[in-house]
């Protein structure tokens, strides 16, 4: 029971990370687990290939291409008034996949049925996604500097992988991550009840 406890921890931690940013975490689980470090493994045959070279070159990658759209392209990571640009809804569903596989792994490779991995690796990618991604946006829309903008997707990077880490030092912080997330997306709802409140009463 013990063991299941730290490990769950693990994997629920690891794939809220994801749902910050997917690929810093995807490539400290992989490197980890490569290494056989810090109880980090996807020995697994089905999630083999998350500590695979090929995989970590491959979410590498993924990470330049980002960059490279968000730079070069223009383009958004997160939400414009309130709709997705391209760019954030293929990082919106690479944190989901990314949460879900790496969740789903750390159970199989305790002996454990992996497919609730995939449901709860999603639910916790998507509780961080959505507790963070609109501070990001609001914060992104009240900088007038281009370069400042962008930086915040480095420190967003930054932010997931000292999650992913702390998770990987710590097992059971996985449990408090998400429980912060929850409370960030709560806070964060509440005061925009408030703020549409008061907007309805200034309209009246």
């Amino acid at each position: 029971m013990n063991g299941a406890f730290f490990y769950i921890g693990l994997g629920v931690g690891l794939a809220a990370a994801c749902g910050l940013r997917p690929f810093v975490p995807l490539l400290l689980a992989g490197a980890l687990a490569s290494g056989g470090d810090l109880g980090v493994h996807f020995s697994a045959h089905r999630f083999h290939f998350l500590e695979s070279g090929w995989w970590l070159l491959a979410v590498a990658a993924a990470m330049v291409l980002a960059y490279a759209a968000q730079l070069l392209l223009h383009q958004a990571p997160t939400e414009q008034r309130g709709r997705p640009t391209p760019l954030a809804a293929a990082l919106e569903g690479l944190a989901y996949g990314g949460g879900a596989v790496v969740f789903a792994g750390t159970l199989a490779t305790h002996g454990d049925v992996w497919w609730p991995g995939i449901i709860g690796g999603v639910a916790a990618a998507a509780l961080a996604a959505r507790a963070v991604n609109p501070i990001i946006a609001g914060a992104r829309s009240r900088l007038n500097d281009r370069g400042a903008r962008e930086a915040l997707t480095l420190y967003l990077d930054a932010v997931a992988l000292v999650v992913a880490a702390l998770v990987a030092l710590l097992h059971p912080l996985g449990y408090v991550a998400l429980a912060l997330f929850a409370y960030v997306l709560l806070r964060t709802r509440a005061r925009g009840g408030e703020r549409y409140a008061g907007l309805r009463i200034l309209g009246r």
